[in-house]
C-alpha cells in the first residue's frame, strides 16, 4: 500500500497596512494551498480578492481555534497543504494559531514560515531605542490589577519593551506607565504603521501622555507603543530615601516625591511612597 504524503502548514504573513507588502512568495503559497485558515474570513477574502486569488478559506480565530484544530489536522495528514493566516502581520504573534501549530508539530507534520511585515518588529524598527536586546509584552490586562503588577515586573527590565496597546486603552495604559516606570522614560507610540495616516511619535512617557491628550482627532488606528528599558544605574533605594528626606526638610511629601523624580528619573509611585513613609516618621 503506497504511504500518502502529508502536507505542510504555511505560516504565512500578511500586510499589516500596505497591500503591496505582501511579498510575492506569500502570494504564490496562498494561491496554491489547499486551504488558508483566516482570522477573520471576510477580512482575508478582501486581501485574496486585491491580488485575484481565488482560495477555499475557513476561519480560525480564538473562539473556535479548540475545536477546528483537530479537522485542519485531518486535512494536513490527508496531503493537504494549509496556509495559516491572520487579519494583520505574522501569525501567532498576540494572534491565533498556537495551538494548531503545536500540534501539528507533536504530530511531526512539516510547518514552514514565509516571513513578512509584523507591527512589532516595524515598531521596533523606526523607534531609535536600543534593538540587540528587546521583550515583546503584547497585550497588556485589561483590568487596572493585573495590568499594574504586570507593568511593575517590567519596571527594572533594562531591555526594550515593546507592547501593543488598544487604542481606547492608551491614555489608561500610558497613566499607569508613568507611575511605574516615571515620565522621563523614553518611548514612541506607532500608529497606523504603513497605512496612509501613519503617525510615529518619539519622546517620554509624560510627553507621549500630553501629546495624546491635545491630539483627540488621533484616537483611532493600531498602535504599537516601544519604551526604552530602565537604566543599569538606577537609583537604589537607600539613594532615593537620603534624597527625599533632604527635600522633606524644606517642603511637603507631594512636592518632595515630584523634585525627586525630576532630579532622579525614578518613578513617581516609588518617589511618593518613600516621602509618605519618611514623613510619617517625623
Amino acid at each position: 500500500m503506497k504511504e500518502t504524503k502529508t502536507g505542510c502548514l504555511f505560516v504565512v504573513a500578511t500586510p499589516i497596512g500596505n497591500l503591496e507588502d505582501l511579498s510575492p512568495r506569500a502570494q504564490q503559497v496562498l494561491d496554491h494551498v489547499d486551504l488558508i485558515a483566516a482570522e477573520d474570513t471576510r477580512h482575508s477574502g478582501r486581501l485574496l480578492a486585491h491580488f485575484n486569488i481565488d482560495a477555499s478559506l475557513i476561519s480560525l480565530h480564538e473562539h473556535n481555534e479548540t475545536e477546528r484544530t483537530s479537522g485542519l489536522l485531518k486535512r494536513l495528514h490527508a496531503g493537504d497543504n494549509i496556509a495559516l493566516i491572520c487579519d494583520a502581520g505574522t501569525p501567532l504573534i498576540s494572534d491565533p494559531g498556537f495551538r494548531l501549530l503545536q500540534e501539528a508539530r507533536r504530530a511531526g507534520l512539516a510547518v514552514s514560515p514565509i516571513p513578512g511585515p509584523c507591527a512589532a518588529l516595524a515598531a521596533l524598527s523606526v523607534a531609535g531605542l536600543p534593538t540587540d536586546r528587546f521583550v515583546f509584552e503584547g497585550f497588556l490586562p485589561a483590568k487596572t490589577a493585573a495590568r499594574m503588577q504586570r507593568l511593575q515586573g517590567l519596571a527594572q527590565e533594562q531591555r526594550t519593551l515593546v507592547f501593543y496597546v488598544p487604542v481606547h486603552q492608551l491614555a489608561r495604559q500610558l497613566g499607569n506607565m508613568v507611575e511605574v516606570f516615571g515620565e522621563h522614560r523614553v518611548a514612541t507610540l506607532a500608529r497606523e504603521l504603513t497605512k496612509l495616516h501613519e503617525t510615529i511619535s518619539h519622546g517620554t512617557l509624560g510627553d507621549l501622555q500630553e501629546l495624546w491628550q491635545r491630539n483627540p482627532s488621533q484616537h483611532k488606528g493600531e498602535l504599537v507603543l516601544v519604551v526604552g528599558g530602565a537604566q543599569e544605574a538606577e537609583t537604589t533605594v537607600d539613594e532615593l530615601q537620603q534624597l527625599v528626606s533632604i527635600l522633606l526638610e524644606n517642603m511637603g511629601p507631594k512636592q518632595a516625591a515630584q523634585s525627586a523624580v525630576r532630579i532622579s528619573g525614578c518613578a513617581r509611585n516609588r518617589a511618593y511612597k518613600i516621602a509618605l513613609e519618611l514623613a510619617g516618621m517625623r
